[in-house]
């Protein structure tokens, strides 16, 4: 079984002048949470267009579940979810009703797959009360179980959190979380809340301007993000010396300049300076230091918002 269940070459997309998508290469592999991270405008919509069929390519290639596309492109679809900007619901009928045309259109066989859909997303309980009396938040676990209806194993997630109230997104979170634990179902998602997707995702694609600029795992990105002590000394080979010994520590880095990043002491900076200048060196720095994915993306790719 190939391990990729999306991979793309240097995919490319041009809208006359306009390039939406520079040589992107990204590769997902079965059961991971991909959450992909950029501006408005910086190609992430373009990028899942492209992905489900909704958009081609003007260079490069999509790969699907080992698949070059277009030759697999209706079959590709059959094991696909998606989500793409608003979900297409019928105001006047019930969650039952919008999921019965889904499932006709897909030509799904069954009925059964609708109220085990409905149940997954909790919307078992809302009978034949009309969609256009839902709220936002039941729209989009409406959205998210249309795209649940024929059991993918590829679920594709454009900004699913988009107007949620606190406990919407929360409720979203834990569920895309129980699909991939309980069903492994792999996941590819864009969002601007950071804060939500570094709770949700197990790997992260940054694009900005339409290129990728970085892609990291979760234990990547908290090592980088990782609250720590920023020490430069005279002497970085006895101060981690210093550190390990009288500190009685080996949670620490000689980074390559020589800097020491101290992962512990955060609340007690004093001891740490006593320590270091008792031994005779002179500190040339020391600040705490430590990003949240928003400021780390802030500084990666330039600005102080991500729009």
């Amino acid at each position: 079984m190939n391990d990729y269940v999306l991979r793309t070459n240097h995919l490319t997309k041009k809208y006359k002048k306009d390039i939406a998508l520079n040589n992107v290469n990204v590769s997902i592999k079965r059961g991971e949470i991909y959450g992909l991270i950029g501006r408005n405008g910086a190609g992430k919509s373009t990028m899942l267009r492209l992905i489900t069929g909704l958009a081609f390519p003007s260079g490069g290639s999509i790969e699907l579940f080992g698949k070059i596309q277009p030759n697999v492109a209706i079959d590709a679809q059959k094991r696909m979810g998606a989500i793409i900007e608003q979900p297409a619901l019928f105001p006047n009928m019930s969650a039952y009703e919008n999921l019965e045309v889904h499932r006709l259109q897909k030509g799904i066989p069954g009925r059964e797959c609708i109220d085990k859909t409905l149940e997954l997303v909790s919307l078992m309980d809302t009978g034949k009360k009309k969609v256009k009396n839902f709220s936002l938040g039941m729209k989009q676990r409406l959205g998210l179980a249309i795209a649940l209806l024929s059991d993918p194993e590829f679920l594709i997630l454009d900004e699913p959190t988009n107007g949620l109230d606190p406990m919407g997104i929360v409720e979203m979170r834990e569920l895309i979380k129980r699909l991939n634990r309980e069903k492994g179902v792999t996941v590819l998602i864009s969002s601007h809340i950071l804060s939500e997707l570094h709770q949700l995702a197990t790997n992260f694609g940054i694009i900005h301007q339409g290129q990728l600029i970085e892609e990291l795992t979760t234990t990547e990105l908290d090592e980088k993000c990782r609250q720590h002590l920023r020490i430069k000394v005279d002497n970085p080979t006895m101060g981690a010396t210093v550190l390990e010994q009288q500190l009685s520590t080996t949670d620490f880095e000689v980074m390559q300049d020589g800097t020491l990043k101290l992962y512990n002491y955060l609340d007690d900076v004093r001891t740490v300076s006593r320590a270091l200048t008792n031994h005779g060196l002179t500190i040339l720095h020391l600040s705490q230091n430590g990003d949240s994915l928003e400021s780390y993306f802030s500084k990666l790719v330039g600005g102080e918002e991500n729009d």
